[in-house]
């Protein structure tokens, strides 16, 4: 969730990351909130094999069917800064651990959507093998199917889902007809970030506008897809993560119409009914079967929707959840969400986990027996 108004900052300090002097930036893992040698237990389902032959109807694909992954989004996606060992490694989207499609690793480095269905099927296609910068180009072999733009908003998402379908329809390797592909979509928090500035462009009829175009370009030339889409945070509590620091000033900047009104203010006010809006109208999109077909389908994944930051016995924001702009997610934040998703995917509609708090770590469900309920 970045904004353009960066551009001179992350020119100083992309040119600094690429200094070989100062390559110290880019060193990775362990991430900084956790022990050297720390590893996750592993996770083992009573099944975890593929269908005997290639499901024709979404509602019996298994996970262990998913051939393909891929996302689209903003910054949350890109995991912009997500293992950042100072503010100078804010730029750096770390796309490899993002928690919807990074492949570092095993699910026992750390743990993604793309590592845990890796569980299930250790070839699937598309997670994201490298870290980039923003701003800067970076090919495939390093983003893989992670097609998110740092700092877009949903009008930008048309034209991400053009680049993914013409990506998919080319990629050699992968069968476009026959291969079943699992897609992730979070956007929308920018359009709250910008609301003040241009209330028509961000407005949530415009909000939903971009985001039917989008699935309509999937559901009439992609076949054999099942699309998460992602319910957007309650952003108000992020005012609340605050520290002293040259890089929670950058907060400001890139997310103006929320930290800088005042509390109680009229202009807040407005901000959080339209955030409530947004989630309210993009469940009346959803729950339909606009977007339904025998091999297509969109759900509506919840578990964000209540979400309070993570916070301290003491009720302090957890810090350790949060990058050095005091806005982004840490690889600890990314888990978290990972296992969320995942945990929506096998749960029915009306019966999916809200999680209302990121304090209590979430405890990985196994698919039902002889079910794929994606539905």
């Amino acid at each position: 969730m970045y904004r353009h108004i960066y551009c001179g900052l992350i020119s100083i300090c992309v040119s600094i990351l690429f200094s070989p002097s100062l390559s110290f930036f880019f060193q990775e893992f362990p991430e900084n909130t956790r022990p050297v040698n720390f590893t996750h237990s592993p996770f083992q389902c009573p099944d975890m094999s593929r269908s005997p032959t290639v499901p024709s109807s979404v509602e019996l694909v298994k996970a262990a069917d998913i051939k393909v992954i891929a996302a689209l989004g903003d910054s949350l996606t890109t995991a912009i800064g997500a293992n950042a060992t100072n503010v100078l490694g804010i730029p750096i989207e770390f796309r490899h651990v993002s928690w919807s499609i990074g492949g570092h690793g095993s699910y026992q480095d750390v743990i993604t959507l793309a590592n845990i269905v890796r569980l299930f099927n250790p070839n699937v296609l598309g997670a994201a093998p490298a870290k980039t910068v923003h701003g800067t180009s970076a090919p495939l072999s390093e983003t893989g199917f992670n097609l998110a733009v740092t700092g877009h908003n949903t009008f930008n998402l048309p034209g991400q889902t053009r680049h993914l379908i013409d990506t998919l329809r080319n990629y050699e390797g992968l069968n476009f007809d026959e291969d079943w592909k699992l897609l992730t979509i979070l956007i929308g928090m920018n359009d709250i970030c910008d609301y003040c500035k241009d209330k028509v462009l961000f407005s949530v009829d415009n909000y939903i506008h971009y985001m039917t175009n989008s699935l309509e370009m999937l559901m009439n030339e992609v076949p054999r897809m099942i699309v998460n889409v992602v319910q957007i945070l309650p952003m108000e509590t992020l005012r609340q993560v605050q520290r002293p620091t040259p890089g929670c000033l950058l907060q400001r900047s890139f997310c103006s119409c929320l930290i800088k009104p005042g509390a109680g203010s009229p202009e807040l006010k407005e901000l959080v009914e339209i955030n409530l809006e947004f989630q309210k109208r993009l469940e009346q999109l959803l729950h339909s079967d606009s977007f339904f077909r025998e091999d297509f389908a969109v759900v509506l994944q919840p578990f964000m929707k209540q979400a309070d930051p993570p916070r301290l016995p003491n009720d302090k924001i957890d810090m350790t959840f949060f990058t050095h702009d005091c806005f982004h997610f840490t690889i600890k934040g990314h888990e978290e969400l990972a296992k969320g998703l995942w945990n929506n995917m096998f749960q029915p509609e009306g019966g999916k986990f809200m999680v209302s708090s990121f304090s209590d770590p979430i405890e990985l469900i196994c698919p039902p027996m002889n079910s794929a309920n994606w539905l």
